[in-house]
């Protein structure tokens, strides 16, 4: 029998995880799902920071009139 880690998650997984996280707040176990994979992957962390300048970004379009040409 192949042993269950409940706290894995893919990358696939996380980036999904990442993208939930702009509109809801996560359970627990996702949460920590996701600070585990995290701490163990190299892409997943620039992802995150791709999601927060593009919300960064959004944030200051919303600001954006005309009148500050």
């Amino acid at each position: 029998m192949k042993p269950v880690y409940p706290l894995r998650r893919t990358c696939k997984e996380v980036s999904a995880l990442l993208v939930a996280r702009e509109d809801r707040a996560l359970p627990l176990a996702d949460r920590l799902a996701l600070r585990l994979h995290m701490a163990m992957c190299q892409a997943c962390p620039r992802f995150e920071r791709q999601l927060l300048t593009l919300r960064s970004a959004m944030g200051q379009w919303r600001h954006y009139s005309d009148n500050d040409l």
